[in-house]
């Protein structure tokens, strides 16, 4: 028996009726792009995120440019980042024209440490972006306290934690504002790309609005330069149909996640560290091991799908090398790339798959 990293298809069959019903009515509606399944998505996704504003935008890249740009930061700015995170986080800065700085995470967490982000910071920077790695919230409140000390503004990257809380308070409105991406293996996930920005912002909001859409609010009436990244009404329709199910499927991945942890901890293993404060949502379950390359071989060839999430960390990428960062600049954030591995997660594995996963990654260790 293979079992698949993620299986998207079990998750779609399980709600064919409801997508098939959305599809027919986008396909009938004659109406593709920024219509009423896009407006009814951004009310209903604001209301779960427990926030004012929600704009649907292309994907989730697209949803942190977008926010840097509306905040007015470009050339000549710096903006910290997490030093342990896909490079998309570092990418969105570099769209904007200011300077990624990046800052260790804690090791225990994999977020970034707050401890280390006030040291970073320079009469340059002008935002903190906080990446809940995995579907783990950071720790917000000391990071949210340094940047209203400095006057920064702080983003939430929240790719990959839809539904995540920190201290009960869903992420996605702890910070000034947050980007979201639907990309089809997240939490929740479209048929293709998509993605959000939500925000308490009126401003901000109205500005992402005109952004991703040619610069403009009214049709032909371009107001500055913008960008084409707009949510579709296909994609949108399909994501009301899963958001209302996503509670539902996070609770899931915890149940897994907690088998997980009771029988794989000690050993060789390093399991994920969770704090009191924190409800992930577990969208990857990532452990580390020392042998971290033989053990995904291993595994992979008997047949469980394992990734490792992720292999290069972005300062050691080579779209990063003008940055003059080398290997050991970085050593925390190096080391968990090097022993990092993901196991199956999604909600629809089932007893006997879970069992098996376990059963080899034991014998493996």
């Amino acid at each position: 028996m293979k079992i698949p990293f993620l299986d998207l298809k079990s998750a779609h069959e399980e709600l064919r009726k409801d997508l098939q019903k959305a599809y027919d009515r986008v396909l009938e509606s004659g109406s593709y792009i920024l219509g009423k399944e896009v407006e009814q998505f951004e009310e209903e996704f604001s209301e779960y995120c427990q926030v004012s504003h929600s704009v649907g935008v292309g994907n989730g890249l697209d949803a942190l440019h977008l926010i840097l740009r509306a905040f007015g930061i470009g050339a000549g700015d710096e903006v910290i980042v997490p030093s342990n995170t896909y490079i998309a986080t570092w990418l969105a800065v570099s769209y904007s024209g200011a300077t990624p700085v990046p800052v260790e995470p804690d090791l225990a967490t994999y977020n970034i440490d707050p401890m280390k982000v006030e040291l970073a910071i320079t009469s340059r920077t002008k935002a903190i972006i906080v990446v809940h790695l995995y579907g783990q919230p950071a720790d917000m409140d000391p990071i949210s306290v340094i940047a209203k000390k400095h006057g920064i503004k702080v983003i939430e990257d929240a790719a990959q934690a839809h539904g995540a809380r920190y201290k009960g308070r869903r992420v996605g409105g702890l910070g000034d504002a947050a980007g979201f991406s639907f990309y089809p293996g997240k939490n929740l996930g479209a048929i293709g790309d998509g993605g959000a920005v939500t925000t308490n912002d009126a401003d901000l909001a109205d500005r992402v609005r005109m952004l991703c859409n040619y610069g403009s609010h009214i049709k032909y009436h371009n107001e500055v330069k913008g960008f084409n990244s707009r949510l579709d009404e296909l994609q949108a329709a399909i994501l009301r149909v899963k958001l209302e199910n996503l509670d539902q499927w996070n609770l899931r991945r915890a149940e897994i996640a907690a088998r997980y942890l009771k029988e794989l901890s000690g050993g060789k293993f390093l399991t994920p560290v969770v704090p009191d404060w924190a409800e992930p949502v577990w969208h990857l379950f990532v452990v580390r091991h020392v042998d971290r390359d033989l053990l995904h071989k291993i595994l992979n060839s008997n047949g469980i799908g394992v990734l490792i999430h992720y292999p290069i960390p972005p300062h050691l990428q080579g779209a990063y090398t003008d940055l003059g960062h080398v290997k050991g600049s970085f050593p925390i954030s190096e080391l968990i790339h090097d022993e990092v591995l993901s196991l199956p997660i999604g909600p629809h594995i089932s007893a006997q798959q879970l069992a098996m996963v376990i059963k080899e990654v034991r014998k493996a260790n």
